[in-house]
């Protein structure tokens, strides 16, 4: 059966049964914070988040200061959903690279920053004593249900046993492809990392079992392991499909750590944040920046950049290198499985950007930096 996400196979204009029916729904409301408004349980994202108002806390929901993004209805949705636009997308790719055998050797001098990219929103990243991931998901689909949702066309780019003890999870904001619940209890199980994520994100984690969570606000920060996390703003927004919309913060991070800087962007659109970080936090040597998922930009442009927009946040992060991600794992959104890495090179010709400081990475590729 094609993925629910797909309506360029013919979801929109050929009848399908009242079960096809209802799992192409819930995957597109579960993905997309629409549609359905469960009280609380299966699809709920928790309580949320009790606090102060801010400038982007109104004392009930987050939002983007001077931004109307993640504010799509439900009408929208369908509307993008059976306009026939989504490009066919192979039902497996990059069978020929298999999953690495192990991972990467530690970094052998102080000063670098090894990043491994494990696939869409996944990085492994290791400095000297020191072990990340990003929105880990090793599940084959990013979904509440195990039988419906976008399903994994290429697999991780690294073998889950693998991996090195991890000692920190960076969760970026609680949607299925960046929040994986069974991939985070494995993690877990096997070496207790601590997750650090927005606010409003720890009471639902801790529902799940996991408590070892440190959650924090824009711009406040968290030491460990020698290393000085800080959760940085993002254009954006939260859900799991249910209650809960917006109630817990979304964000990427700035990592300072063996004399690096690190920053991963997360899930986000273009906005003035970008400046803001390099302001506040300086120029990072490593910029990860999310470059797919951005088609009908009618619809995406607001939660999610297009490669053009990810070369200018390059631009104005003043980051020494920047890599690729969201992109050729999960078709979530209508371009072609290549369209992001090829749109990123015409982005970088245009803006006169080399491709040695800004590219795609290929899957399980590990890109080394060292302090500038």
């Amino acid at each position: 059966m094609a993925d629910l996400f797909s309506p360029a196979r013919g979801t929109a204009g050929r009848g399908f049964s009242r079960r096809q029916g209802l799992r192409w729904l819930l995957g597109s409301a579960a993905m997309t914070g629409v549609g359905f408004k469960a009280a609380g349980g299966w699809l709920s994202a928790g309580p949320g988040w009790t606090g102060p108002v801010t400038d982007h806390f109104d004392g009930r929901v987050f939002f983007n200061p001077g931004s109307m993004a993640g504010d799509a209805s439900f009408l929208d949705l369908m509307r993008w959903r059976f306009s026939g636009g989504a490009a066919d997308w192979p039902e497996r790719a990059g069978l020929d690279c298999e999953p690495l055998a192990a991972t990467p050797p530690a970094p052998a001098v102080d000063g670098e920053i090894m990043a491994t990219f494990v696939g869409h929103a996944t990085f492994l990243l290791q400095w000297r004593g020191l072990v990340m991931l990003t929105d880990p998901v090793w599940s084959d689909r990013c979904s509440p249900v195990p039988w419906a949702g976008p399903k994994r066309v290429r697999p991780p780019a690294v073998n889950f046993e693998a991996l090195p003890p991890v000692d920190v999870v960076l969760l970026s904001h609680n949607h299925y492809d960046h929040l994986d619940v069974e991939t985070l209890k494995r993690l877990d199980a096997r070496c207790r990392p601590l997750i650090v994520t927005g606010l409003g994100n720890r009471a639902f984690l801790e529902s799940c079992g996991l408590t070892h969570v440190v959650e924090l606000d824009w711009w406040e920060a968290h030491t460990v392991g020698g290393a000085l996390l800080t959760l940085v703003p993002a254009v954006h927004w939260s859900s799991r499909g249910g209650s809960g919309r917006n109630a817990t913060l979304w964000g990427g991070f700035m990592i300072e750590a063996a004399g690096t800087r690190t920053y991963y962007a997360g899930d986000t659109g273009y906005g003035p944040h970008f400046a803001a970080i390099r302001q506040r936090l300086g120029p990072p040597d490593l910029a990860l920046l999310p470059i797919g998922a951005y088609e009908p930009r009618w619809f995406m442009k607001p939660v999610h950049m297009n490669p053009e927009e990810a070369v200018q946040a390059h631009r104005e992060l003043g980051a020494r290198h920047s890599v690729g991600l969201h992109f050729g794992t999960w078709q979530l959104t209508d371009e072609a499985i290549d369209a992001p890495v090829r749109d990123l090179a015409a982005a970088r010709r245009a803006a006169g950007v080399e491709e040695t400081t800004f590219r795609a990475p290929e899957a399980g590729e590990t890109v080394r930096v060292t302090a500038g």
